[in-house]
């Protein structure tokens, strides 16, 4: 990493390292690799520096308390590795499975599951629509709004599975939208989460769940 952006790197806080625990140093170590190849591999723009930690890794990380105790994750359009890559640091029992369709964003999680030893860790290029295994939870951040991500995640979900995405100030504006998609579905309502992280800020977590079948 260059003094540059060494400089310009956000800091950590205490309460960010306790989220992380154990994990901490493989979260760094992911963060440090953004720092210094996210913008040449086109994944963070250079502007997100100063905030990579609250705006995404720590952002990312307030999925987490909603996941099952055990079971398989799909984080749909992993691109840089949010949230799926800080899904699988925190939680290593888990199987994590990030899917991507674009071959340099791929290549990318492949040299980040590799450089931490990820082994909890699939990655797989691919459109979600072609994917045909079905999970426990699929994760989604950035990647449509929720009338599309809910058309894309169904078949992707077991029956008692759920979709947790995250998303910002107008989650409840997209969630009104996505009702009728939502019923159709024969999902149950959605329920939105607001997870306070580090610095005061509000991430929201919108979590939609498939049945079980009776």
């Amino acid at each position: 990493m260059s003094d540059q952006q060494r400089a310009q790197m956000e800091d950590p806080t205490p309460e960010m390292r306790e989220i992380f625990g154990v994990s901490f140093a493989a979260a760094e170590h992911f963060a440090q690799m953004l720092a210094e190849e996210g913008e040449l591999r086109g994944l963070v723009g250079p502007r997100e520096l100063p905030r990579l930690w609250s705006r995404h890794i720590v952002n990312s990380a307030a999925i987490v308390p909603f996941l099952p105790a055990r079971g398989s994750v799909s984080d749909v359009g992993s691109g840089a590795g949010f949230p799926g890559v800080v899904v699988a640091l925190l939680r290593p029992d888990l199987d994590v499975t990030l899917i991507e369709t674009m071959e340099r964003r791929t290549q990318w999680l492949s040299d980040v599951v590799e450089e931490l030893g990820l082994d909890n860790v699939t990655v797989r290029r691919a459109r979600a629509e072609e994917v045909k295994d079905r999970y426990d939870v699929v994760t989604a951040r950035a990647v449509a709004n929720l009338s599309k991500l809910v058309r894309l995640v169904v078949p992707l979900l077991r029956p008692g599975g759920a979709l947790l995405a995250l998303k910002g100030m107008r989650a409840q504006a997209e969630v009104d939208d996505a009702k009728y998609v939502i019923k159709k579905a024969n999902l149950s309502t959605a329920v939105i989460h607001e997870v306070v992280t580090p610095r005061d800020e509000t991430t929201v977590v919108v979590e939609i769940r498939r049945p079980r079948k009776r």
